[in-house]
């Protein structure tokens, strides 16, 4: 479970953490034991929280067991119970991870940088967590550090190769546009051109969901591993020449793990209702 696995960088941000569901105190207190949580499992049975929220799912029909179930999600809410923002997706099989949302909101980062080895820059790649969790959308980094008086070209640069960070197209993970920072103009005095670059450190960052489980299987390796493959292409100058652009291999390695599937024991297991 990602949140239990995200206890210490949650609280290391200065957040709480909890959990509301419409399952009974017994039924939460069985998963609690059996996945070893450590933080409050709240029971809504009724689901009057749920439904103050608006997060009720509508398309279950009343009388079934699962009627009372939310749409899953994350608030963000304030020491005056305010709700700061929230995180929910379309598609309920789906959800934004804790780690998405620490990394984009706090810039907190998993411990999982690599360097890429790349001519004329220095590149290492990154992602908000090393987990591989069905549905759950992550957050990838790739940042670039320049030496004093090199520059790179950003997209929209007219005449020149930009910076273009590709993934390949898989079944593992469903593919998010690649958010890049705000461009500098640089005069290049030898041809006094103007042209859009970028220096010093650069951050690109982009979002991947991760596939159902059924499309993240076949892609498993057998040490239990999902890799994503890209490259990324880049020409590097510096004040005196352009060198030759270049493009470079860069890949995101994932433990995966598989959903909870286990069910408590019958005679906890909720009735229609």
């Amino acid at each position: 479970m990602e949140l239990g696995q995200s206890v210490e960088r949650i609280r290391k941000e200065g957040l709480g953490l909890a959990a509301i569901s419409y399952d009974s105190p017994a039924i939460l207190k069985d998963f609690a034991d059996r996945r070893k949580i450590a933080f409050p499992l709240l029971s809504d049975p009724d689901s009057k929280i749920i439904r103050a929220f608006g997060i009720l799912n509508e398309s279950v029909k009343p009388g079934t067991a699962q009627y009372g179930i939310p749409y899953p999600g994350t608030y963000i809410v304030d020491p005056q119970g305010k709700v700061v923002s929230k995180y929910f997706e379309d598609d309920f099989r789906e959800r934004i991870s804790v780690s998405d949302i620490l990394a984009g909101r706090y810039g907190e980062r998993a411990d999982s940088t690599s360097a890429v080895e790349a001519k004329h820059i220095k590149l290492s790649a990154s992602a908000s967590t090393t987990v591989a969790h069905p549905g759950h959308r992550i957050l990838l980094t790739v940042d670039l550090d320049l030496a004093p008086k090199m520059h790179v070209y950003a997209p929209g640069v007219a005449g020149y190769i930009p910076v273009d960070w590709k993934l390949e197209e898989t079944a593992a993970a469903k593919l998010r546009p690649v958010e890049y920072p705000v461009a500098q103009k640089l005069l290049l005095k030898p041809i006094q051109e103007t042209a859009l670059v970028y220096q010093g450190h650069v951050r690109l960052t982009r979002e991947i969901t991760f596939g159902a489980e059924n499309a993240l299987k076949p892609l498993v390796s057998p040490s239990g591993e999902v890799v994503l493959k890209g490259s990324l292409r880049y020409q590097a100058c510096d004040d005196r020449k352009c060198y030759v652009p270049e493009t470079v291999p860069v890949e995101w390695k994932f433990r995966f793990e598989a959903l909870d599937r286990e069910r408590v024991p019958a005679e906890l297991q909720r009735t229609a209702r």
